[in-house]
């Protein structure tokens, strides 16, 4: 059956990469939306990319509001300094949230309303030409078509999705993940191992999105342990670099399964950051995955060296369990009760969560029928800890 396997328009990493990059921003438009947050900005970050555009005698503003996970609220702002200072192409510096917002904003560009008004919809507007410069190792963002915006009215994260939400270029250069501590580090890291294990492990995946998740699982196991005690070490920094963007291309075309699925209402309804919140799932939702596919997870426990090749598929599954769950401990993911969440708040939203979590449809890509009360079972699992 054919495919169809969509990539940033263009991609420009490694070492320099943005500066690199100055010719294809230069051609992208007149005057550019810089889309960042205040911690790009007091770090140097944003003047980096502001000295890059000056280069090329390219004219900029700077929308530097997302704070946090992003909201309509953001989204609205974002979009009247766009409008307000005649800008007619976006540049987004940071992780996933500045990317996300990035797209949402350029999605309403032409004809404004609401972010809200695509919920349930594919988004296919006319689209400014949009450049990421991802700061994180983790999210993939800059590699797909998709944008998690939080509903502050309805109190859900959307997940929007749309060709036209693929960054036209893609400049992933380790300098900027430098500055990212420890803990973001191993949230974001996690976050594209989930990626890349979930679209590997999905009902939608493909021989090319194979290829690049079972890439990315590899250099994750390899090289994010090396990040996070020793974040200074470009050559993992690289490679985690290079890691969050097959992740990211994996699951643009192949999808996420039961941890996204899952982690959105945690992140909407307790403001845990994405990524932690899938590290948080990572155990319980491969417990739950593993029988329904353990040829494909047998797969990965054997390419990264944790199983044998004489393995029975079962047990070189597990294998690949039992070397997740060691990641995660040896990056000290807290458990929901260790970041302060309320077991009895937890416990009153549950029906909620797993009904917003069957709502967008990720778990259903398991390869493994996943019902909502599977789901409830799994979110009390989770403080079996």
């Amino acid at each position: 059956m054919a495919r169809e396997f969509i990539v940033p328009g263009q991609i420009i990493s490694g070492s320099g990469a943005l500066e690199m990059a100055e010719t294809a921003l230069k051609e992208m438009g007149k005057k550019a939306l810089i889309v960042t947050d205040q911690v790009m900005i007091e770090l140097g970050n944003c003047r980096k990319v502001e000295d890059a555009l000056k280069n090329q005698g390219v004219d900029y503003c700077i929308y530097s509001e997302i704070a946090g996970e992003p909201t309509d609220k953001m989204i609205e702002k974002g979009l009247k300094v766009y409008q307000e200072e005649g800008c007619d192409f976006l540049v987004a510096l940071g992780g996933g949230s500045p990317i996300d917002s990035m797209k949402a904003i350029g999605s309403l560009a032409a004809k404004g309303g609401k972010i809200s008004d695509y919920m349930g919809k594919v988004i296919d507007v006319p689209m400014p030409p949009m450049a990421a410069v991802p700061t994180t190792a983790g999210t993939g963002s800059e590699a797909t078509q998709f944008t998690i915006i939080t509903d502050t009215e309805k109190d859900i994260k959307m997940l929007l999705k749309g060709k036209v939400l693929m960054p036209d270029l893609a400049v992933i250069d380790p300098q900027f993940t430098m500055t990212a501590p420890p803990g973001i580090t191993a949230a974001t890291g996690l976050d594209a191992l989930c990626h890349a294990i979930e679209a590997y492990t999905s009902r939608k995946a493909q021989t090319l999105s194979d290829t690049f998740a079972v890439s990315a699982v590899k250099r994750i196991m390899k090289y994010l342990p090396v990040a996070y005690t020793s974040g200074k070490n470009e050559k993992a920094r690289v490679e985690m670099s290079v890691a969050a963007l097959e992740a990211g291309i994996a699951f643009n075309n192949a999808s996420v399964t039961l941890i996204h699925g899952m982690s959105r209402p945690i992140g909407a309804l307790f403001h845990v950051a994405h990524g932690l919140s899938n590290a948080m799932l990572l155990k319980e939702c491969l417990t739950f995955a593993l029988p329904g596919n353990y040829e494909r997870f047998a797969d990965l426990g054997r390419a990264v060296g944790v199983a044998e090749e004489a393995d029975e598929a079962e047990e070189a599954a597990k294998k690949f369990l039992q070397a997740v769950e060691k990641l995660t401990r040896d990056l000290n993911v807290p458990t929901l009760r260790e970041y302060g969440i309320s077991q009895e708040e937890f416990f009153q939203v549950i029906d909620k969560m797993a009904f917003d979590a069957m709502e967008s449809g990720s778990p259903q890509n398991t390869i493994r029928d996943v019902t909502e009360e599977d789901i409830k079972e799994i979110y009390r699992k989770l403080w079996n800890k």
